[in-house]
C-alpha cells in the first residue's frame, strides 16, 4: 500500500521538533534521536541532507545524509552515508521509507555527491538501488563489523560520472565515528556475534520502514 498526499521537505532549524518525534517514535527510545541532534548540529557531517515527510500536516518520517569521505584521502570526492531512516509505526510499510530514499538520492545528485552507503537491512536497501557487500567493491566500514553482517555494509553509486576513486574506508562525521555506532564493544567481549549489530540487521539498521 502506498500513501497519496505525502508531500517532502528540505529541513531547516524550525524543525528540530518534529524531526525529534519522528525517531523517538519510530524507534521508541532516545538514542536516534539523540544522534540526529548531534549530527545536525555536527560541522564535519556538511554538506547534509535532510528530509521529512508529512501527511496531513503531520511529520511521520524523517531522512538524513551526511557527508563521508575516504581516510587519508585529502581530494575524497564528495560522499554521503543513510543514516538515519525513521517512520512512525502507524506509516510504516505504506512507501514513505522509500518515497525519502528515492528523493534524498536524486537531491544529493544535483548536490554532485558521487555515492552514498548505508548499513542496513540487505533485503530492504537493494530495492532502491544500493548494492550489498560495499567492502567487497573496496570500501571498508569506519569500524569492522562482523562477516555475519558484512552484507548489511551497501553503497550505490549516484553520480552520471561514476566513482572513480580506488576505494578505501569510510570515515563520517565526528558524531557518526564512533565505534558505538557500528559494534557493541562489551557484547563483543561475550560472544563472537554483535548483539546491537544481529537487533539492527532484524529491525533495519537505522531504520523504521
Amino acid at each position: 500500500m502506498f500513501l497519496d498526499g505525502i508531500e517532502l521537505k528540505t529541513t531547516d532549524d524550525q524543525d528540530i521538533d518534529d524531526i525529534i518525534r519522528v525517531e523517538k517514535n519510530a524507534f521508541g527510545y532516545n538514542k536516534e534521536a539523540n544522534l540526529v541532534l548531534g549530527l545536525l548540529e555536527d560541522e564535519s557531517a556538511e554538506p547534509m541532507l535532510s528530509l521529512l515527510a508529512y501527511h496531513q500536516g503531520r511529520a511521520v518520517g524523517h531522512i538524513l545524509f551526511t557527508a563521508v569521505r575516504i581516510e587519508g584521502q585529502p581530494t575524497s570526492p564528495l560522499m554521503h552515508i543513510l543514516a538515519p531512516l525513521a517512520v512512525t509505526p502507524d506509516y510504516q510499510r505504506q512507501g514513505v521509507g522509500g518515497l525519502l530514499i528515492n528523493a534524498g538520492i536524486q537531491k544529493l545528485r544535483e548536490m554532485g555527491s558521487k555515492a552514498v552507503f548505508v548499513l542496513g537491512h540487505k533485503e530492504y536497501y537493494p530495492r532502491y538501488g544500493f548494492q550489498t557487500d560495499a567492502g567487497q567493491l573496496g570500501f571498508a566500514t569506519p569500524f569492522p563489523i562482523t562477516d555475519k553482517y558484512r552484507e548489511c555494509w551497501m553503497m550505490q553509486v549516484i553520480s552520471p560520472e561514476g566513482l572513480t576513486s580506488g576505494g578505501g574506508k569510510i570515515q563520517c562525521a565526528e558524531m557518526l565515528n564512533k565505534p558505538q555506532h557500528w559494534r557493541d564493544e562489551v557484547a563483543d567481549k561475550v560472544t563472537t556475534e554483535n548483539k546491537y549489530l544481529q537487533q539492527i540487521y532484524e529491525t533495519g539498521m537505522r531504520v523504521r520502514l
